[in-house]
């Protein structure tokens, strides 16, 4: 029996500790609060331990642990971590814990990771493997625990990992992995970009190595392993590559070159879409999957919701929803897609740097409404370079603030612009995530289009 603490009692800690306690484990569970959550674990079975981590009943329950296993929030500087690393006690997390208990028939993992795009990809993943007739399912931050997953009848699983998630993994290796680009983000949790890339680089520590060959450093990282590496790009791919060529996806993973879709039949519509199902059907195919599945698998696919996507048209103004745009990586590819832009921007920027971002898109910015904790950094930076558009700074920050933000952009916005929610920072400062922020943007715009209605 083997003696576990785990740290959090969140949706993923847990999950690990349902897993833990019926597999009959010895299993103590650490939050810094008491909750109904700790109740339910305790009721279960858990011992429960509550208070600051650097506490005495905590450091004694690191202590009688033989493995301490963290929910991904908890960074590697985090009290309880220092504790345990400091007495060489293994930690990890979720998915590592789902690899360690997985059985010695389970089905393949192909993995995602990369700033931005492993939700969209792993999802159309998923399409073209239910295409192709087999069991599988999107997993990771999406869907079921993994802990769950691994032992349930699939073929396959199509799993999204987090630069986190990586972090505390050591023996996790994907059987196939992609890594879809690289930018700064998640640095205050990292410590810096070297060590956020390298956490990524895990996901291709088993077998085939799909990478993004436009991404400078996905690119070297790609050519410097000593696995089968597949690349994909959005120019011509050459030989065991996948790219565009004559406005279709193609797969030159053979000795010739085969058309999968159109450019413009991919959704969300985007270069990065694009970029994300070339590498979604690189690993499909990778694994083995038929062309004609890929094919049945992309056009058939359902996008996420937050994802660039058009919520409504009032008086030739098109308000479209890319709340999921958490960094400024990820709102440069839905910048990239519009001519006219207001752009409705803000929230937390996790120590990135927010002027590239504005340099590169000042061109197509018509006006700018600015909410958030880091707004004062956007509005500097739109001062700076895009000195002659309009700029509006929402200081409120109450459940109707996107009401505000939405006819306030409305005011600005004339026949043909795109009003465009992409904030390039995180939502915790004023929403309980992307989703919220995006649902109240998309019911703001609803709203406006009711008001316009005759």
């Amino acid at each position: 029996m083997t003696r576990y603490l785990v740290a959090g009692s969140g949706i993923a800690g847990a999950a690990m500790a349902k897993v833990l306690i019926a597999a009959d484990d010895d299993v103590t569970v650490y939050d810094r609060t008491d909750s109904d959550d700790l109740a339910a674990l305790a009721d279960m079975g858990a011992k429960v331990v509550v208070g600051e981590p650097d506490s005495t009943a905590v450091v004694s329950a690191v202590e009688g642990a033989d493995d301490v296993v963290v929910s991904p929030g908890f960074p590697p500087h985090h009290s309880l971590v220092r504790v345990a690393l400091g007495l060489d006690k293994p930690v990890y997390s979720e998915p590592e814990l789902a690899w360690r208990l997985r059985p010695a028939d389970a089905a393949p993992w192909l993995a995602v990771t990369g700033t931005n795009g492993k939700t969209t990809t792993v999802t159309m993943l998923a399409s073209i493997l239910a295409a192709n007739g087999l069991r599988t399912e999107a997993l990771g931050n999406i869907g079921r625990s993994l802990v769950d997953a691994v032992t349930a009848d699939y073929d396959v699983l199509a799993v999204e990992l987090s630069s986190q998630q990586l972090h505390w993994s050591s023996k996790l290796a994907p059987e196939y992995g992609a890594l879809l680009n690289l930018a700064e983000d998640h640095l205050s949790w990292h410590g810096g970009f070297d060590a956020y890339a390298h956490a990524k680089t895990a996901v291709w520590r088993g077998g085939t190595c799909v990478g993004n060959l436009d991404d400078p450093e996905v690119s070297t990282l790609l050519k410097a392993g000593d696995r089968c590496r597949i690349g994909f790009t959005l120019g011509v791919p050459g030989p065991g590559q996948f790219g565009v060529r004559d406005g279709m996806l193609v797969d030159h993973s053979g000795p010739e070159p085969v058309d999968l879709i159109a450019v413009e039949q991919v959704r969300p519509a985007g270069r990065h879409h694009v970029a994300n199902a070339l590498a979604a059907s690189a690993l499909a195919r990778s694994f083995g999957v038929t062309v004609d599945a890929v094919v049945e698998g992309l056009v058939g696919y359902e996008p996420q919701p937050h994802r660039n996507v058009l919520v409504t048209e009032v008086d030739g103004t098109s308000y479209v929803d890319d709340s999921k745009a958490t960094n400024p990586h990820a709102a440069a590819a839905a910048l990239e897609a519009y001519d006219s832009i207001v752009w409705v921007a803000g929230g937390q920027l996790k120590g990135v740097d927010v002027d590239p971002l504005i340099a590169r898109a000042a061109p197509r910015l018509r006006a700018a409404v600015v909410l958030g904790a880091d707004r004062r950094e956007f509005v500097d930076s739109l001062r700076r370079h895009a000195p002659g558009i309009p700029v509006v700074e929402v200081t409120r920050s109450d459940d109707e603030v996107m009401d505000e933000v939405v006819t306030t952009a409305a005011r600005l916005a004339s026949f043909g612009d795109v009003v465009l929610l992409s904030p390039a920072a995180a939502s915790y400062d004023m929403f309980s995530g992307y989703a919220e922020r995006g649902r109240r943007f998309a019911t703001a715009a609803e709203s406006l289009a009711g008001l316009n209605r005759p």
